[in-house]
């Protein structure tokens, strides 16, 4: 059973940093593309990055480029997101998907066959 398990959110101040992780289990990592999306009241959800099964290809989307990093540990069979410079618009509900391929999509929902259930960063001024 695949499963995505998501962490590392909080509250945290404008201008701090952190890193989401998302635990994978139930499929071969290396072997499937991820993604992060994010989700804030109000909004649909929209794409922040996504990286290929090997990690290699990493894509951003073009409101998501320069204060956000994607990278995966495929040994510890782990997607991480780092965000630095938070700002208040950053607070959201942030999720990990898994891409049915090897590729990824940092706008198609539809590329991914299985989310985790979120992790809240709350981002006060």
């Amino acid at each position: 059973q695949v499963q995505l398990v998501e962490s590392g959110g909080g509250s945290v101040q404008a201008g701090g940093s952190l890193t989401l992780s998302c635990a994978s289990s139930g499929y071969i990592f290396a072997d499937y593309g991820n993604g992060w999306f994010r989700q804030a009241p109000g909004k649909e959800r929209e794409g922040v990055a996504c990286i290929w099964g090997g990690g290699i290809s990493k894509f951003y989307a073009d409101s998501m480029k320069g204060r956000f990093t994607i990278y995966k540990d495929i040994a510890k069979n782990t997607l991480y997101l780092r965000i630095d410079n938070l700002k208040p618009e950053d607070t959201a509900m942030y999720y990990c998907g898994r891409s049915s391929s090897g590729y990824c999509s940092t706008s198609k929902e539809s590329a991914y066959d299985t989310w985790g259930q979120g992790t809240q960063v709350t981002v006060s001024s």
